[in-house]
């Protein structure tokens, strides 16, 4: 036994981290839920990996809904090896203008994450999915700067950028309305807080969901009054205060995502953590020991793993499980382990060849 057991603590220096291609283009832009971008200080590799993990860290974000994904169990260790789910990264240079007046540069890291990896460490976690196609709400947004209420409509779309980025950031769409004579009109309903004349007004876009908001100077700051409305059901209500108006405003496209997910994302079952005896057949040779080690080392939903005791063809370990078996059955390398069936009253999984 002791010989497997020296084996196995050779594992960590036998696993080889992937390596993402780098995509060159002249214009990257992150499009869908699996890509992303983030500012980094050079193209070094030092400052890559650390911005792959924030990447990583905002799909996981978007594709569950939860601002708060990068803090459940076991998603930590994996942002750490966010360049085994990236599939391709490139680089875009944006030009600004320093505070001086002189010209400045933003170096943005632009990657995009293998789908259905990430799908499958989501729902080995336990992270909800916030299945696609995403809503697109109509933003009806009313600001009062002390002049009066006015309805900011599509041709405004620039007021209202820190709340439409924000929805995007969280993995959905807002759209804003014409602003025809008929919706300008409608400001004081929004004011008045008649959500139904809004849902009337909003009848002409798709789906039927409307966020309602009105923002108002309060004292030195600012205070916004949000309804959310899916087809004509209040589905959440809450008030932001900021002392700037633009987080005021992105509060709106949180409470929006915080609506949405808790009534349409879904969560497959995981179990409950804590420590699990498990059995892994086929082991015939030292390198199936390291190899079998090497997995679970990298399985982000196994804790900690203990070999126990030798059984006549393999080991049986004991598993700290960051989400029970199921999460550890989904997350199992089908090319490496395979579970059999459970024959003994211990799950059993099969290391394949």
């Amino acid at each position: 036994m002791a010989g497997w057991m020296t084996g196995l603590l050779l594992a960590a220096a036998l696993v080889a981290p992937v390596q993402a291609q780098r995509v060159e283009g002249d214009s990257a832009r992150a499009q869908g839920l699996y890509e992303a971008e983030v500012p980094v200080g050079s193209q070094s590799d030092a400052a890559r990996g650390p911005a792959l993990s924030r990447a990583l860290a905002q799909v996981l974000g978007k594709i569950s809904g939860d601002a708060s994904a990068s803090s459940r169990p076991g998603v930590g260790q994996e942002l750490r090896r966010a360049a085994q789910y990236a599939e391709h990264y490139d680089y875009r240079q944006d030009e600004g203008v320093s505070a001086t007046g002189a010209p400045s540069f933003q170096t943005t890291l632009v990657v995009r994450f293998d789908r259905e990896a990430v799908d499958g460490l989501a729902a080995a976690l336990g992270l909800p999915v916030w299945p696609e196609p995403r809503p697109k709400p109509v933003l009806w947004l009313a600001i009062d700067d002390g002049s009066g209420p006015r309805l900011v409509s599509l041709q405004q779309n620039n007021v209202v950028r820190p709340v439409l980025e924000r929805a995007r950031q969280r993995g959905y769409q807002l759209g804003l309305p014409r602003g025809s004579a008929a919706e300008q009109a409608g400001v004081g309903a929004i004011w008045r807080g008649d959500t139904a004349a809004i849902a009337r007004l909003s009848a002409r876009y798709q789906p039927p969901m409307q966020l309602i908001g009105k923002l108002q100077r309060a004292g030195s700051g600012w205070r916004a009054d949000w309804t959310f409305v899916d087809n004509g059901r209040v589905l959440s209500e809450w008030t932001s205060e900021r002392g700037d108006a633009r987080q005021a405003m992105s509060a709106g496209a949180d409470g929006a995502a915080d609506a949405l997910v808790k009534r349409y994302a879904r969560v497959a079952p995981v179990g409950e953590p804590g420590n699990y005896r498990v059995v892994f057949t086929g082991l015939a040779s030292s390198d199936d020991f390291i190899r079998l080690a090497s997995t679970l080392q990298a399985m982000p939903v196994v804790r900690r793993a203990v070999p126990m005791r030798a059984t006549p063809d393999g080991v049986e370990y004991e598993l700290e499980l960051v989400t029970g078996l199921p999460g550890f059955r989904r997350m199992a390398n089908r090319d490496v382990i395979a579970e059999v069936e459970d024959v003994t009253g211990t799950p059993t999984f099969r290391m394949v060849r």
